[in-house]
Parts: C-alpha cells; structure tokens; sequence
C-alpha cells in the first residue's frame, strides 16, 4: 500500500502527517518505508532520525550530438517536446537542464549523429530510522531546474511488500504529479484559513485528475470553518482527522520530535487517521484487491 501526503502549499504540516504516520504505522508491527519525494528541502531525516548506509548519485540521460554527423536536418529540435535542442546552421546545440532523457531525439534522428552520455542531478540517500523505518530521500542539487528525474529515483527506492509512506513536495506542479501518480490514495493536508482552502481547491483538482482516492487532515484546526466544511462535503471527501492548533506541537517540530512521542495526547488523533485512511483505501478497492494495515 503507497499512502501519499500532500499539500497545496507549503506550512500546512504535511511533513508532521507524514513522519508520525510512519512511526505509528510501524508500531502496529507493519514494515514500513518512508520516501521523501520533497527533494527540493527533504527535511523528513529530522524527525526519523535514519542512519545512513547508502549514498548514490542520480543520474540523468542527455543528448550529446557529433556535429561531424549532423546534417542540421531539425528532426531531432522539432519533435523535443521540452525544447532541448536547437539546430543552428553548422551545429546542433543541447541543453542540458530542459532535457527530461526521453531519448526520442536519438530515435527520430536520420544520421544516427545522437549517442546519450549522463548528467548528475542531485543524490540518493537510504538507510533506516527510528523503530526500523526503511527510509530513502533525495536531494537535488542547487540550481537544477527539474525535480521530477530525481523524485523518479527516490521513488525506485520503494521495497515490495512494504507500507509506503510517500512525502510529496508542496504545491501543485509536476512533481506533486510525479510524486502522487503512483500512489494507492492521497491524504491530502490543509488547514482552516482561506489560504489554505484556496490552495487546496487547486490541489484537489490535481489529484482528482489522477483518479485516486483522497482523504483530508485538517491540521491548526481552531474549530469547524464553514468554508472549508462546505468545500469538503461538495467534493465528497472525508475529514480523515482534525489535529488542533497548539502551541506545544510547533515547538516540537521545531525541536525535530516526533508528535506522537512530544504529545501523547494527539497520538489518539493519528490512531484516527490510519484506521480512517485504511477504511478510505478499502472502499475504493474491488474487494478482491483489498489490502488492510
């Protein structure tokens, strides 16, 4: 089962879901694995605490074209969707930062003047965390423009027969698509304030796309807002739980704990949200595929 966390904007705690639904997961005697496909500011290793046993590069596939070759023919510039490569007369350019290694422009190229070499776009950690968690993030490197080749190999991280926890990054863009488009469901994290609902009425819409089951976590909740109760019951999509607004759990963000293990009391809150999101992943299973924590 991959469980995804995500939000439409960054501060709503989606990390804080996600690394206490792991720890807790793993309490209950599952094996469990924690992926931080935030690979832009993972910072899921605060809390978990894992030791470190493996470190890779990540590695990309770009163009590298012999110019001796090229007839300056435009195949390969006119069919790259993301606008890699530019023919100029003489000489056929690359660039390598909007390249996403699809290898179409080695296919459609007539002289065969296309071989592919490798380009480093960030690193891959694994290792494990607290209570056992198999963990694995990546980090990407600073000034890269695209996350979503690294996320891919975080994502190839991902042990068979383990519960996933998946961290997506804020936001709506490619790589909340990237990082979602494999997942079982969506737990989708917000909180009560008009900025917050705005943000997660877009985020929504990406998800639904996807065609995955979402559930919401209402996090700093200070009580019902109708807005955002509203919005939910239009969508059809269930509150998995309600974390209030405290000032002990910033404080323990802050100080890198665990909210569970700082403040026994919201442990009763993500108890709630595991047996509420296995329910959700039930429902929208066949009932021959169903798989229960």
């Amino acid at each position: 089962m991959r469980i995804a966390v995500a939000s439409g904007k960054g501060g709503t705690g989606k990390t804080t879901v996600a690394v206490n639904l792991a720890y807790l997961l793993i309490s209950t005697g599952k094996k469990v694995q924690y992926l931080d496909c935030d690979v832009e500011e993972p910072n899921g290793h605060i809390f978990l605490k894992p030791v470190i046993d493996l470190t890779r590069p990540a590695l990309v596939r770009v163009p590298v074209v012999d110019q001796d070759k090229c007839t300056s023919c435009g195949e390969c510039s006119n069919k790259c969707q993301f606008h890699a490569l530019v023919v100029l007369p003489g000489s056929t350019l690359v660039f390598p930062e909007l390249c996403h290694g699809c290898g179409l422009c080695l296919i459609v190229c007539p002289a065969k003047a296309i071989t592919e070499t490798t380009r480093e776009v960030g690193k891959i950690e694994t290792g494990t965390g607290l209570r056992g968690i198999k963990f694995a993030h990546g980090i990407l490197n600073v000034g890269e423009p695209m996350a979503n080749p690294l996320i891919r190999e975080v994502k190839k991280e991902a042990f068979p027969g383990y519960v996933q926890i998946i961290d997506a990054p804020p936001g709506t863009s490619c790589p909340v698509v990237e990082t979602i488009s494999e997942a079982d469901l969506v737990v989708l994290v917000t909180e009560p304030t008009p900025f917050g609902l705005h943000d997660l009425q877009i985020v929504v819409k990406v998800a639904q796309a996807t065609g995955k089951p979402l559930g919401a976590v209402v996090n700093h909740d200070l009580g019902e807002f109708r807005p955002l109760t509203r919005y939910l019951a239009e969508q059809k999509i269930d509150v998995l739980a309600r974390l209030p607004e405290d000032r002990k759990a910033a404080e323990s963000y802050a100080a890198g704990r665990l909210l569970i293990e700082a403040l026994p009391e919201f442990r009763d809150r993500f108890i709630d949200l595991l047996m509420n999101t296995a329910l959700l992943h039930s429902a929208a299973e066949p009932k021959s595929r169903r798989v229960y924590l």
